[in-house]
């Protein structure tokens, strides 16, 4: 009898285990990412997003001497009206199926009038598969925010359990179905340092936070090669279950990405930025005041302090989907998880941009970040050159109408 339960006991704990299949830390931190090296034609920010070799020779990304991945805005030059602020943003060559959990651990966060960070992930058709918003938030907010991004006919449940408020439940809006934190050290100038967790798979989409000293001992413990197991954990701070979104329907595999930008369609729109930054300049205006003109102090908050990325599979043997020849394996796990544990608690670009308001009027508002395509090549229509073209939603679903917008 003893020998049963033992075994049943080990099948159980290897059931809820999720197998490493690729770390981002390190020296190494930056191999298997892409350099955007463009402009910010997606979200309309008033930022260049830097080639590899730019960010290296201005120091916007690197490893520095505790081991962490720095990405960071340019804060050292001083820009003219007109010109654009060098940024960063890196997308993973590896994309994640279903079966996937990532996790980030986090020393600092971008915050600062103007400033527009987010971790998040997308699919290769946007915004048939999907985008994932795991970390974003804009100026001075003091919460992080989460959102899903797909067509019509997913939603968040309006009794979904979960330590997050929910402000939008309609998927497919403009707005995304987002929750917010009720965590006020999840972003900004409270943050201090944490770490968040998102599984990706059949049951549903579920994102934890804890802050520094609530991190659990599954988490803290976990190495460079060791599993993980999730079901300690408890309830999530977004619970995006499969009752009210077929996840397999509207999501397929993911890859990562991290960006700052600037003002944008988000924390330029005047209804957001004069909230809290409207007095941080002569003008009110987030690209007069903020990104033109000398970079610091102004941006001296506005970078992330990233301990790792991992990222994990709940597959016993992930194969290979790696779009890098150099890049380890990732997972094509399709095996259907159990729902989140319950029980135990978590924790707790112009100057006229700003009067544009295609999105809404409230701070429960996560502009999707993908438009028509991830690849700046096809992002940069034939137009004229003081013209600036995006895919536009109306009524909270996605078309093929153009949005001109004129600077």
């Amino acid at each position: 009898m003893l020998q049963i339960i033992l075994l049943y006991s080990l099948f159980i704990s290897v059931a809820n285990a999720w197998q490493l299949v690729r770390e981002y830390s390190g020296q190494n931190f930056f191999n298997g990412w892409d350099f955007y090296g463009s402009w910010d034609n997606l979200t309309q920010g008033n930022v260049t997003w830097v080639s590899q070799s730019v960010a290296a020779s201005q120091d916007l990304a690197y490893v520095n001497n505790n081991g962490h991945a720095i990405l960071k805005v340019d804060n050292t030059t001083n820009v003219p009206s007109g010109g654009r602020r060098n940024s960063i943003r890196i997308t993973s060559q590896d994309t994640y199926a279903l079966g996937s959990l990532w996790i980030i651990d986090l020393d600092h966060i971008p915050y600062g009038c103007s400033v527009w960070p987010a971790f998040w992930t997308f699919g290769p058709n946007w915004p048939e598969d999907g985008e994932i918003d795991i970390i974003e938030g804009i100026n001075l907010m003091s919460s992080n925010q989460m959102a899903l991004h797909t067509t019509s006919g997913c939603t968040l449940s309006s009794t979904a359990t979960q330590l997050g408020t929910t402000d939008v439940t309609d998927c497919s809006s403009a707005a995304g179905c987002t929750v917010t934190e009720t965590s006020n050290s999840s972003y900004g100038s409270n943050f201090e340092g944490g770490v968040w967790a998102t599984q990706f798979d059949s049951s549903g989409i579920f994102i934890w936070f804890w802050s520094r000293s609530n991190v659990p001992s599954s988490i803290t413990g976990a190495t460079s090669t060791s599993s993980i197991d999730p079901s300690s954990w408890g309830t999530p701070h977004a619970n995006y279950s499969s009752s009210t979104c077929n996840i397999e329907q509207y999501f397929s595999p993911q890859n990562l990405v991290l960006d700052i930008t600037l003002c944008g369609d988000w924390a330029g729109l005047s209804q957001f930025y004069s909230s809290t930054c409207g007095n941080s300049g002569p003008t009110g205006n987030c690209y007069q005041d903020c990104v033109v003109g000398p970079g610091s102090p102004r941006y001296d908050n506005a970078y992330f302090d990233i301990s790792y990325i991992r990222a994990y599979s709940n597959s016993t043997v992930p194969t290979a989907t790696g779009t890098s020849g150099s890049a380890p394996a990732t997972a094509t796990a399709t095996t259907v998880s159990s729902s989140p544990a319950a029980g135990a608690s978590g924790s707790a670009s112009s100057s006229t941009s700003t009067s544009v308001t295609p999105w809404g009027t409230n701070n429960a508002f996560s502009p999707p970040k993908c438009r028509a395509t991830q690849n700046p090549a096809r992002s940069k229509r034939s137009t004229p050159s003081l013209a600036r073209t995006v895919m536009s939603r109306v009524h909270g679903v996605a078309n093929r109408a153009y949005r001109t917008w004129f600077f």
